[in-house]
């Protein structure tokens, strides 16, 4: 998985009466807007990069009635612009304006992201269907020559595939690869990192993905090597492999199956192995993500917090190493908006205007929360019992 995206947005706390003169109305709740937006340095119409400009007046109302679901949907419909659209988002964030307003989440869509398992059965391969499966053309035009859907790590890169490269090794050195090592790659995306990693470190593997067209591909991508891609849930793994990695697929597992996860990743890792954890991660724990995001870039997904995850671990496996370089994701997503954009007269036949924008804001949006460090970038260390010598992490990074 890429960027969650924001985990909350632009949302009025009160609603004024609606006024029986439709300007007089749009005049009230500009007026609430700009003063919600002064805290954060933006402008409606004004003449900074980061200020927004208003197309079509009924952004107010819509903002007001239905938060970031209506902010995201009305810039699809091209209502409002941004020149610098990552910024204003971060300037948002930083500012604290989530922590004065509430996040619109309908009481049903609470109550069933707490009731129902939103990742169960065939659930867990929606998000297979409607994001991955969109088109390998898109993805390979956006992504890194590998096409690794993941933050890169960019402490010394210069370019997106060196910060992708980067990050595959630094997940060799935790994993503590040795050739012949049999690995496993939960949610294996296009098959770029297993490749990878068998290519240089000679080792062998599975790979699974939820996604028919990420499985096609990734069969190409590993043809020749020791490796079996799957189209394959992760619950029904039951076989022994000396290392797991699961690089930006956690994000898809949900809350009420984060403890079967890790229990599958115990039964699946020999007594001495390894797993790394790569997932995006959030400043406080919920049980939904942002509305926008949910519809319409990664149904029934969510952003775990710390203490989500370190709670469903618990006596099941045993934590050596925790890294956080969230900062890079911000570099990340920013280098696959250019190369989205540049590559738009290629790729744009199947797609329209609206799934332009759309694709834009996911990208810029979930930039600017990375930027103002409301999302978070995690790299976790698990072994199955625990190493009797300790896990030496300084020299790794």
């Amino acid at each position: 998985m890429a960027a969650g995206g924001l985990r909350h947005h632009i949302v009025v706390a009160d609603r004024p009466q609606k006024s029986k003169g439709g300007y007089m109305a749009i005049a009230l709740f500009r007026r609430k807007l700009e003063a919600l937006l002064q805290g954060a340095d933006i402008l409606i119409d004004g003449d900074r990069p980061w200020d927004i400009h208003v197309q079509n007046p009924k952004l107010y109302a819509r903002i007001w009635e239905y938060g970031t679901l209506g902010a995201g949907e009305a810039y699809m419909e091209g209502w409002w612009d941004c020149d610098q659209l990552d910024e204003m988002i971060a300037r948002i964030l930083r500012a604290g304006m989530r922590k004065q307003l509430k996040p619109v989440f309908s009481l049903p869509t609470v109550v069933r992201a707490r009731v129902s398992n939103l990742q169960k059965g065939r659930r867990a391969f929606e998000v297979g269907r409607k994001h991955y499966d969109i088109g390998n053309a898109l993805y390979r035009r956006m992504l890194d020559q590998r096409m690794i859907y993941s933050c890169g790590y960019w402490k010394n890169a210069d370019d997106l595939d060196k910060a992708q490269e980067a990050k595959l090794d630094l997940i060799a050195r935790k994993l503590q690869l040795e050739p012949g090592m049999r690995v496993l790659d939960i949610g294996c995306g296009w098959g770029g990192a297993l490749a990878y990693l068998s290519e240089r470190y000679k080792i062998e593997g599975v790979g699974i993905t939820v996604s028919k067209e990420q499985a096609r591909l990734a069969r190409e991508v590993c043809s020749g090597l020791p490796l079996d891609i799957r189209l394959q849930d992760y619950r029904e793994l039951d076989e022994r492999f000396h290392r797991i990695f699961s690089v930006g697929m956690f994000e898809h597992v949900g809350l009420k199956n984060y403890r079967h996860y890790f229990e599958v990743v115990r039964r699946c890792l020999i007594s001495d192995g390894l797993f790394v954890l790569h997932t995006i991660g959030g400043n406080e724990s919920v049980v939904t993500i942002d509305p926008w995001i949910a519809k319409y870039i990664f149904p029934n997904s969510m952003l775990p917090s710390a203490s989500q995850i370190a709670e469903a671990a618990e006596e099941v496996l045993v934590m050596e190493d925790w890294h956080s370089f969230g900062a890079d994701y911000d570099r990340t997503l920013m280098a696959w908006y250019h190369n989205f954009t540049s590559a738009w007269d290629e790729i744009k036949d199947g797609y329209d205007e609206r799934f332009r924008r759309m694709w834009s804001y996911y990208l810029l949006s979930s930039a600017g929360a990375f930027r103002a460090r409301e999302n978070q970038l995690w790299q976790i260390v698990y072994s199955r019992d625990g190493l009797p010598e300790g896990y030496r992490a300084e020299a790794i990074r």
